[in-house]
């Protein structure tokens, strides 16, 4: 199957093959057919899939480019997500009328307001500026007809239940609800059950999300302050690219940021602290490849492509099993080889096993050889 048969708009169609999509993947060809017409949609796939370039390409073929108003709303759970999808369909609305904008939190209220008021035709931004903006009357959803989720897992089961409630009910009942994730647990699918109408599912069993062509190994260490060491040997004897290295707090992050730092490794980290500006800066760094070691918390785990990637390190274990997969997908995606090493105390031994069995997965010891799976 081929873009060309999936009904898409030619216009549209010309965006999608000058933004480097070849053929449309397996989320791509079941989903965008269904938001084609007009069918509420429950989309699971693992992440480095194409879900992005799913909903984007189905969310562009329902917009009428004749009425200059907001039609559709895309509610994703981090700012840099707002960024990369907003990116993305600007590129892929190049040859039409269609216009985009991001709404985040962080950025100059009055700016929102000002550029709202040229009603983009669709809207991307996080739940609680979303919301802040409607009900400061700033975004009107009288016109809205879709309303779209990407990474609903994330959105609505960390603290944004509420919000996404008090958005669902400003806009049309009748208008078009489609949800896209990596992961559904069952309490996200009972609370989708409650707000939309008959959904198509295009689902895949928990036990084929484990992500093919990554190699996952561990390091069992002694003690939790040896990690850095082992970070510091891997970089003093092999030979790496780029390299995302996840923890779980905000200030073992600096605390690693500052040793490396001292150590004279090229190095930044992203945090929820820092500024919208910092942000997109350390983002681009990373992207155009000036900056080698990314430290960072989960804020990153989900959806950003950075397509020279080939290594991960978890210094910590994810707290939730869900986030593992979001971690290392950030690595090999489309089919790229890439590597994942998790650095482990003796406590944590069984937990890497359980999450072993939740994806059904191996996760070996890193072999002495491991610059050969990294060149």
């Amino acid at each position: 199957m081929s873009f060309d048969d999936l009904n898409i708009d030619e216009n549209i169609l010309r965006g999608v093959y000058s933004h480097g999509f070849e053929k449309p993947s397996a989320i791509q060809s079941a989903a965008i057919p269904k938001m084609i017409e007009g069918k509420d949609l429950i989309a699971q796939a693992q992440s480095g899939t194409g879900k992005t370039g799913a909903f984007s390409i189905g969310t562009l073929c329902r917009i009428d480019e004749s009425v200059q108003s907001i039609q559709s709303i895309i509610l994703v759970p981090t700012r840099e997500l707002a960024e990369q999808v907003t990116k993305v369909i600007t590129d892929l609305c190049s040859y039409t009328k269609i216009t985009v904008m991001k709404v985040i939190g962080g950025t100059n209220v009055n700016l929102c307001r000002d550029e709202l008021s040229k009603n983009p035709h669709i809207v991307v931004g996080t739940p609680g500026r979303i919301l802040d903006m409607i009900r400061r009357r700033y975004l009107p959803t009288v016109d809205v007809k879709l309303l779209t989720f990407d990474e609903a897992d994330e959105i609505l089961s960390h603290g944004f239940k509420e919000d996404i409630h008090d958005i669902i009910q400003t806009v049309n009942k009748n208008a078009q609800i489609c949800i896209f994730s990596a992961t559904l647990p069952d309490e996200i699918l009972e609370l989708t059950d409650k707000f939309m109408n008959n959904p198509e599912r295009i689902l895949v069993k928990r036990e084929s999300l484990t992500l093919e062509g990554i190699q996952q190994f561990f390091v069992n260490i002694n003690h939790d302050d040896w990690k850095y060491d082992v970070i510091a040997d891997l970089y003093d004897t092999i030979n790496i690219g780029q390299c995302i290295i996840y923890m779980n707090s905000k200030q073992k992050i600096v605390d690693v940021y500052n040793r490396l730092t001292n150590d004279n490794f090229p190095v930044d980290y992203i945090s929820g602290d820092r500024t919208v500006d910092e942000r997109n800066k350390i983002m681009n760094d990373f992207r155009s490849g000036t900056l080698r070691i990314l430290l960072s918390s989960d804020l990153l785990a989900r959806g950003i492509d950075i397509q020279q990637l080939s290594l991960v390190i978890n210094f910590d274990l994810p707290r939730e099993k869900e986030t593992y997969i979001h971690r290392i997908g950030r690595s090999g995606r489309y089919g790229r080889k890439g590597v994942a090493i998790n650095l482990i105390t003796n406590r944590e031994v069984e937990y890497l096993k359980s999450i072993e069995e939740f994806y059904d997965t191996q996760i070996v010891e890193m072999p002495q050889n491991i610059a050969d799976y990294l060149n």
